[in-house]
């Protein structure tokens, strides 16, 4: 069978994979050598999309409370609850929360739905705690939202400054070629952050500014360009308005590093004009993430460094179409194809659309949404393909919102996460390889993403969903696709609205596509590969400089004295639902850890391994400690993954506050005022089982497993034995003196059923043998029993390269046998040579090899 071209579901790299269907609901994944956005590589999310194309915990039918229902019976409820409301509270009681995983179709029927017809504004999505801080700045920049850069422009960049974003693992085929970049041309690449991460370990330069030392750092580098001479007035005379008062306001600007550092920056920025500024959620998710934005603009505004190859301000997304969301109006404050509001702007939408009820202005943000839902405003609220219960900030009070609204609607692939168990009604909608669709990339790279297996059961796609309850509230002629191709048409004939007042977003020539030409289109790019080139979309045509100053750093507070900050792991995606299904995947990182210096954890009295509660102004979770230098004094870092459902701490969200951004309205998931303390358990333990398990303890995580689920727990008092493993024969050994207890269940056919591990005061067995043998059992009960087989097996180490399987033993092996560099080491054992992400991590060992050579030589 032919490989099916489709688009990852992932981040905004928005990769190309070529799929080969293998089976039912099996899929060989392939990168597409023929996409231009990652010329055939994958990251190992994408590399191992095949492992989450199943059905398990997938949402089939629809459902209203806990019964089973038709799909009639189900859009009645949605239609009527709505209806209801909007007749008794007038439009601005109903809202719609939607995603950046939607596609470009779903968004754009969803906010025609709600701007166009239910007459409210009350649209946004989850992009706005990623992105909605770059979006501001390039409209103040800019006049509209436009990235300037294409990926093209890493390749031929000299220098590469990576603000707030960990590249190698949130982006890892960006990090490619950048890599490459740096191997073919050598480019310099400078990591902004305050965490010296996996990027930072093998930049050239590390710059470990304050938590929101950004605007600081880039005001005085933009000075200090103008003390050197580096500024280009020919082209700031003719392109750009810069206030009277801009460059004065800069005069006593102070970077907020030490002095060597912001001359080595200073000396790299003024002597590599092909220079690229990629930033992302680092920056973005602040209290002032969009003056972060207009200050690295500013910088490449004042020197000339955009429009021009090589160069130029690079947000890049989160989310495979966050990029679509933002062309649409899935943003509560643009009405749709980047038009405003304006009463011209809402004449064209209304004659467009063919409405008499267009909504009036914007709706509410994020945050402002889900209080406003919190204090009975919105009595009606739409979950799309999304998860706010675990990953919008304040998360305790979003989810006393959800319990208090009158009617919650979840669309959804998976039946039961932390937000649909809220719902009054649940969708079942379609999950990647069902889909057919586009999605814009960071790039604004259009692709298809197409379907690689038939819906399964009743599940129906997104926008059809939102096309049927329109119906049913009396406007299904406006309503009335017969295929994605005729919505994407239509978005893209609607977009003709912005290029005639001059904007760059323009489709009109996608509009309208038959469905033989929307199933063989090939990716496109709109704007072109320099948008802004040559003019830019406002007024005048010239860009705007905008004066930005550091924020007031507010006052330590001494019952929480820390700074937490937020992020991702590399293997993992938002909230887990479909990456926490891939055993392959969850190898990397299996629990959630708090990343803290060491003499802070001394200070804290915290051990490695040991748990430790963080609190916050807003909530409190636990978390498995690690130990990291890379971590400044007085800052942790925790990952955002971890939910209700995959455990029963580590939630991160329930920290951060409500605080945003005032000009984009972006929360601020970074910075967030913290304090730890240990936890003392009075036994640990690990289940390793077929079916996942919820147990009364003060801590649990869980991961999935070949075969199963590992369980890790810490508890007080007696252990519930038989809460936590099934009915079968069970074989166990027990030293009550040590509070030691091994447990193994079996079926009738001698099938591994469970294995329980439990202690007070000793050590747990290492875990990945005995996960190993669940799998594939060959080892006799005593050999489970004592967690290692009777003759000993070279210890494989962690996992360093999940793509191919490879342990940090194998690595070190290589090291000893003469492997010198990265590149090395992957001939030998493949470490390294597919997505790349490990990458860092083989450079440190390589490097902590060389200083254990030297120190022997000494």
């Amino acid at each position: 069978m032919a490989a099916i071209r489709t688009t990852c579901a992932y981040c905004g790299v928005g990769c190309g994979i070529a799929a080969k269907v293998t089976g039912e609901r099996s899929v060989a994944i392939a990168g597409d050598p023929a996409h231009p956005a990652n010329r055939g590589k994958l990251c190992s999310k994408g590399t191992h999309l095949g492992e989450t194309v199943g059905l398990e915990g997938r949402l089939l039918h629809p459902m209203i409370g806990g019964e089973r229902v038709g799909w009639d019976a189900a859009l009645d409820e949605v239609a009527g609850r709505m209806q209801a409301c909007i007749a008794e509270y007038g439009p601005d009681s109903v809202a719609f929360y939607v995603s950046g995983q939607l596609l470009t179709e779903d968004y754009y029927v969803a906010n025609k739905l709600m701007k166009g017809f239910v007459g409210s504004g009350n649209i946004d999505t989850n992009s706005r705690l990623c992105m909605a801080s770059a979006v501001a700045a390039h409209n103040r920049a800019f006049g509209e939202d436009v990235v300037p850069c294409t990926y093209d422009d890493l390749d031929e960049a000299d220098l590469i400054l990576l603000v707030g974003s960990n590249t190698a693992w949130c982006h890892p085929v960006i990090w490619q070629r950048i890599e490459k970049a740096r191997e073919t041309r050598g480019t310099k690449i400078v990591v902004i952050d305050p965490r010296r991460t996996e990027t930072a370990e093998i930049a050239d330069l590390h710059v470990a500014i304050a938590p929101d030392g950004d605007v600081a750092l880039f005001n005085a580098l933009l000075a200090e360009m103008h003390r050197r001479g580096s500024v280009d007035f020919d082209f700031l005379a003719t392109s750009v308005d810069t206030p009277a008062d801009f460059w004065r306001n800069l005069e006593a600007a102070e970077p907020g590093i030490a002095d060597e550092a912001f001359a080595a920056l200073a000396d790299l920025v003024a002597t590599h004009p092909r220079m690229v500024t990629l930033f992302s959620q680092g920056a973005n998710q602040s209290v002032c993430g969009t003056d972060k934005g207009n200050a690295i603009i500013n910088l490449h505004l004042a020197t000339g460094r955009i429009g021009v190859p090589g160069a130029g301000p690079f947000s890049i997304t989160g989310q495979p179409n966050a990029m679509g969301g933002r062309e649409t109006g899935g943003l509560a404050n643009m009405l749709a194809c980047h038009l405003g509001f304006s009463e011209a702007e809402r004449a064209d939408a209304t004659a467009f659309w063919q409405t008499d009820r267009l909504c009036s202005g914007p709706g509410l943000k994020a945050v402002d949404m889900y209080r406003a839902v919190h204090d009975g405003r919105i009595k009606f609220l739409w979950v799309m393909a999304t998860n706010p219960a675990v990953s919008m900030p304040d998360s305790n009070f979003v989810r006393e919102a959800l319990a208090r609204c009158p009617t919650v609607v979840v669309s959804d692939v998976i039946a039961d996460t932390d937000t649909t168990r809220f719902a009054h009604v649940r969708l079942p909608a379609l999950a990647w390889g069902e889909k057919d669709g586009t999605v814009t990339n960071s790039e604004r790279m259009v692709s298809r993403q197409r379907a690689l297996f038939p819906a399964p059961s009743e599940a129906r796609a997104d926008w059809q969903i939102v096309c049927d309850v329109a119906a049913r509230l009396g406007w299904g002629e406006h309503f009335d696709y017969a295929s994605p191709a005729q919505v994407f048409g239509e978005y893209a004939a609607m977009t003709e609205l912005a290029a005639r007042r001059g904007k760059v977003l323009d489709l009109t020539d996608n509009a309208p596509l038959c469905d033989a030409e929307y199933d063989a289109m090939e990716p496109f790019q709109w704007g072109g590969e320099r948008p802004l080139r040559d003019s830019f979309p406002t007024a005048t045509g010239k860009a705007q400089l905008v004066s930005v100053a550091p924020p007031v750093a507010a006052d330590v507070r001494a019952d929480y004295p820390l700074s937490l900050n937020t992020g991702r792991y590399r293997d993992q995606w938002h909230t887990m639902t479909r990456t926490g299904l891939s055993p392959t995947l969850s190898r990397h990182r299996r629990e959630p850890l708090v990343e803290i210096n060491p003499n802070d954890a001394h200070a804290y009295g915290l051990s490695d391994g040991g748990l430790a509660r963080i609190s916050g102004l807003h909530g409190e979770a636990v978390y498995r400690v690690s130990l990291c230098d890379g971590q400044a004094a007085g800052t942790v870092f925790v990952p955002m993954h971890w939910t209700d459902i995959m455990a029963g701490e580590g939630l991160a969200n329930r920290l951060p506050g409500q605080v945003a951004d005032p000009h984009s309205g972006q929360p601020a998931f970074k910075n967030v005022p913290a304090t730890l303390s240990p936890v003392l358990p009075e036994w640990r333990a690990f289940l390793i089982s077929r079916e996942p398990v919820q147990a009364d303890a003060i801590y649990q995580v869980r991961s999935r497993i070949e075969g199963g689920w590992l369980t890790e727990l810490a508890g007080m008092g007696s252990v519930d034995i038989e809460a936590l493993l099934p009915q079968g024969r069970s074989s166990e050994v027990a030293d009550i003196t040590r509070g030691m207890l091994r447990s193994l269940v079996q079926d009738e056919a001698g099938r591994l059923l469970a294995m329980l591990f439990v202690t007070r005061t000793g050590e747990l067995p290492p875990r990945e043998w005995v996960v190993r043998e669940f799998a594939n059992r060959q080892a006799l009960s005593a050999e489970l029993l004592a967690g290692r087989p009777s003759t000993p097996l070279p210890d494989r180490g962690p996992v360093v390269c999940v793509c191919h399987d490879v342990g940090e033993s194998a690595i070190l092996s290589a090291i000893c046998d003469g492997a010198s560099s990265v590149a090395a080491v992957g001939d030998m054992t493949c470490a390294g040579t597919n997505c790349g992400s490990c990458r860092p991590l083989i450079r440190k060992l390589l490097d902590s090899a060389d200083l254990s050579l030297k120190e022997a030589a000494e």
